[in-house]
């Protein structure tokens, strides 16, 4: 799989003085810089970490993405035009921190872009993992997912130590059943946990990963609990167990899913040494609500419209720090979406009633 956009047979690029920045390189931020490369813009990328790619490079496995199509993808970008300004991270007035700041070098104000720019469009993704919101999960031995992940292959890249990586012990519970989860597990496992358990709160059909993947953890004699929640970490200073209830299917939830519901006076503890918490990331806007003229939702994500826009002019955002936590595919094709409305914009002017 390639995350560049090639540029159709024979075609002849007219160049544009128009200029266009791109904050974020991952997939939809490579879709948009694909599309509006090719439609003639000057295309500028700025992203923090020091190649482009994001989360496909530092945050999943080759084994799910191989890290060779992405560069090779990025490559093309390149030879088409596109600039990436690297270790360069978009601050506002209020700087927002995440995973994947060890690399900053440079920093731009947003407000620049914005006035030196004819459109500048917003991709930064989910570089958070979300909380457990359980007593005990600040004890030491507790971890975030994408932190997780994004230590063990940052330092494989080279880019880090290994002293980064975060200690594994002997029996690691995983919070979740997405696909950061089972990711989680397997490394969990490559670290030298003898076991490890995934632990959901409801059963296999309803995994987000999809039955495959769980299955494919059983082969490796990861053990998958379903039908249980976690209600506590406990420990002193690090992690010693972990509280558990037991759960049942009730009504649809918002998601179309059976809810889970606990079931009364059904609690037990598990012995553990580590907890890793794969329930869901969380869009990673590079300001705080209302900075520079952008909005941004209950749900941390940017306000847009239908065509992308924000409630700032000229600012566009795609991905899934406008949708929410998706696939890498529909990341992509959300972004090539974007840069169709940024031309629109650039061309016919226009902008939404806000």
């Amino acid at each position: 799989m390639k995350f560049a956009l090639k540029c159709s047979p024979g075609q002849k690029i007219e160049k544009r003085s128009e200029k266009v920045a791109i904050i974020g390189a991952g997939p939809a931020g490579l879709g948009a810089a694909g599309y509006l490369i090719c439609r003639g813009f000057q295309v500028d990328v700025y992203d923090k970490l020091p190649e482009p790619g994001g989360l496909m490079i530092f945050g999943i496995p080759d084994y799910r993405v191989p890290k060779k199509n992405v560069r090779n993808g990025i490559k093309e970008l390149i030879e088409l035009g596109v600039n990436f300004i690297l270790r360069t991270k978009v601050v506002a007035d209020e700087e927002v921190h995440a995973d994947g700041d060890d690399f900053t070098e440079n920093k731009v104000h947003l407000e620049n872009l914005i006035n030196n720019y004819n459109a500048v469009l917003i991709a930064t993704g989910t570089w958070k993992s979300r909380n457990l919101g359980v007593p005990g999960e600040n004890l030491k031995g507790v971890y975030l997912a994408l932190d997780y992940l994004y230590r063990i292959y940052t330092s494989e890249l080279g880019y880090l130590p290994k002293s980064v990586i975060y200690s594994t012990g002997n029996k690691v519970a995983v919070i979740g059943a997405g696909l950061t989860a089972v990711d989680a597990a397997i490394e969990a496992q490559r670290q030298g946990a003898r076991e490890v358990y995934v632990l959901y709160r409801r059963t296999i059909n309803e995994a987000p990963a999809g039955k495959m993947e769980i299955q494919g953890l059983l082969k490796r004699g990861i053990k998958f609990v379903e039908l249980v929640g976690i209600t506590e970490v406990l420990g002193k200073d690090y992690v010693e167990a972990v509280k558990l209830i037991k759960m049942r299917l009730g009504k649809p939830d918002k998601s179309g899913r059976p809810a889970p519901e606990p079931v009364p006076g059904s609690e037990y503890v598990m012995e553990m040494d580590n907890v890793i918490a794969a329930v869901g990331e969380i869009p990673t806007p590079p300001f705080k609500d209302g900075c520079c003229g952008i909005k941004i939702t209950p749900h941390n994500t940017i306000d847009i419209d239908q065509k992308h826009r924000t409630t700032r002019k000229g600012v566009f955002a795609a991905g899934d720090v406008a949708t929410g936590p998706s696939l890498i595919g529909k990341a992509l094709k959300n972004g090539i979406d974007a840069a169709t409305a940024v031309e629109e914009y650039i061309i016919k002017g226009g902008w939404r009633e806000v």
